[in-house]
């Protein structure tokens, strides 16, 4: 198992998928893609955001959390959102731990975000949200800072 995993629950933006998977290839972490896409993985979007990185990249395709709930029974799972006040440098992130993201124009259901698992980025008041790759970028260096690469 990877040190992180990144999740993208419905990922709406090729583009960002692309980018991300790139992100995963170069901190080891395995990227998990949940549910329904809004593109295809052979798109020449995703496939240029990702550049050369697509065979560094351990990319796992799942029909619901669910499914991987089940795969990683005692996996311990954040989920990032605009829509709570703690933070995620407050995690103190763990060896195979999950990090999951909504889709770009949503965000996750209301079940994930009410979780006591639930974390967000902090912002400026008056915005809605940072672009998801930064986002996963973001978490996902902090989580390597604190357990190494």
């Amino acid at each position: 198992m990877a040190k992180i995993n990144i999740v993208l629950y419905e990922p709406e933006i090729p583009q960002n998928t692309g980018n991300i998977a790139r992100l995963c290839a170069c901190c080891g972490a395995d990227l998990y893609l949940i549910g329904k896409l809004g593109f295809s993985l052979s798109s020449k979007y995703t496939k240029r955001a990702g550049l050369d990185y697509w065979d560094s990249v351990n990319i796992v395709k799942l029909e619901s959390m669910d499914k991987l709930y089940e795969k990683f029974p005692n996996g311990n799972f954040y989920y990032l959102t605009t829509k709570t006040d703690k933070l995620y440098t407050d995690i103190e992130f763990k060896e195979g731990d999950f990090i999951v993201f909504g889709p770009e124009t949503r965000g996750l259901p209301d079940k994930y975000v009410k979780s006591e698992n639930a974390r967000t980025i902090p912002m400026k008041d008056g915005q809605r949200s940072l672009n998801l790759s930064n986002s996963v970028a973001i978490v996902a260096y902090e989580a390597i800072r604190q357990i190494g690469l």
